[in-house]
């Protein structure tokens, strides 16, 4: 990154945001050089409504002729972004419950040199979780739990959450064509860094909510994302654990979870022969089901233990 102050791009994927996309970019401040609104076929013509009523000069408005979702909207964005020699791109949603006034806060630590990737967390103040709804509460910290597990980044709360930046040097090692399309992209994302072991850091923020709608149903989430966070985690555990390096957490997990299997299943196994037979279980058969159990678990919350240890803490661009 140069010396002087960076080159900041902002990009705002924009669907049926009408409402409110023209008070978002008139709140981004004058830090920001580029303003990159993708309309992503909206049928409310978020794109067209910007072009005719804005008149900042730093706005520029994509089209797609197909809808391709959030995440394919902000990889248009992102690779204009990198074309207009943006050093820090900023995601902002333009339905305005992200505050413009906060990129400065967002951007801090890739420009300090501490961070690759910030997210805004918005379940830092039990205050500003007064305002969300309690449904998307337990179901955004059901998937900030299967997050962590996916990406490895245990310093993450908040993984749902589009307030990011990104340093150019991280955006352009990311395999844009291989992300998701959809409202997974921002686990996605995450994930892709995990296997570049990139810095990512959370920045404490509130959201504003007001009569806006979200397009993301948390419910659709609950279903949809499990699998792909499953899939996600065993590839990293064989890019991070097996391909790149070997360590006692290699063997601590998978020896673990055959031992806690073998305990369950021969616990199981006895227990119904002793039932069908009305013969009690000797204390030898007993032990030899819970000790493998008990030393399975110990195992697995070694690895985790080692996991968590183990969050990228050296950043990967260049200042």
């Amino acid at each position: 990154m140069s010396a002087s102050a960076p080159v900041i791009a902002v990009v705002i994927p924009a669907y049926k945001v009408t409402a409110h996309i023209l008070d978002v970019i008139s709140e981004i401040g004058k830090e920001v050089s580029k303003i990159f609104v993708v309309d992503d076929a909206c049928p409310e013509g978020s794109g067209a409504l910007v072009s005719a009523k804005c008149a900042d000069k730093r706005v520029v408005v994509l089209t797609h002729g197909e809808n391709q979702g959030v995440g394919g909207a902000v990889v248009t964005g992102y690779r204009e972004a990198l074309e207009a020699g943006a050093e820090i791109v900023v995601k902002l949603d333009g339905d305005g419950q992200m505050d413009p006034a906060l990129i400065g806060e967002l951007i801090q630590p890739i420009v300090d040199g501490n961070a690759d990737y910030t997210k805004g967390n918005r379940f830092d103040s039990l205050v500003g979780l007064r305002e969300m709804p309690g449904v998307r509460v337990l179901g955004n910290g059901v998937l900030s739990l299967m997050s962590k597990l996916s990406s490895g980044y245990w310093n993450v709360t908040d993984p749902t959450n589009g307030y990011t930046a990104i340093h150019r040097d991280v955006l352009k090692a990311i395999p844009l064509d291989m992300l998701s399309k959809r409202f997974f992209f921002e686990s996605d994302v995450l994930y892709r860094l995990s296997i570049m072991r990139a810095v990512v850091w959370d920045v404490p923020m509130e959201a504003r909510y007001g009569n806006e709608k979200s397009n993301l149903s948390v419910l659709k989430a609950l279903f949809e994302f499990p699998g792909k966070h499953f899939v996600r985690f065993h590839k990293r555990l064989f890019y991070n654990y097996y391909l790149r390096d070997m360590s006692a957490a290699s063997l601590e997990l998978p020896l673990g979870v055959a031992l806690g299997w073998f305990g369950f299943i021969f616990g199981v196994t006895k227990f119904a022969e002793s039932v069908q037979s009305m013969v009690p279980a000797t204390a030898g058969t007993v032990m030899l089901s819970a000790v493998p159990v008990i030393l399975g678990f110990q195992l697995v919350l070694a690895f985790l233990s080692y996991d968590i240890a183990s969050v990228p803490k050296r950043v990967k661009h260049k200042k």
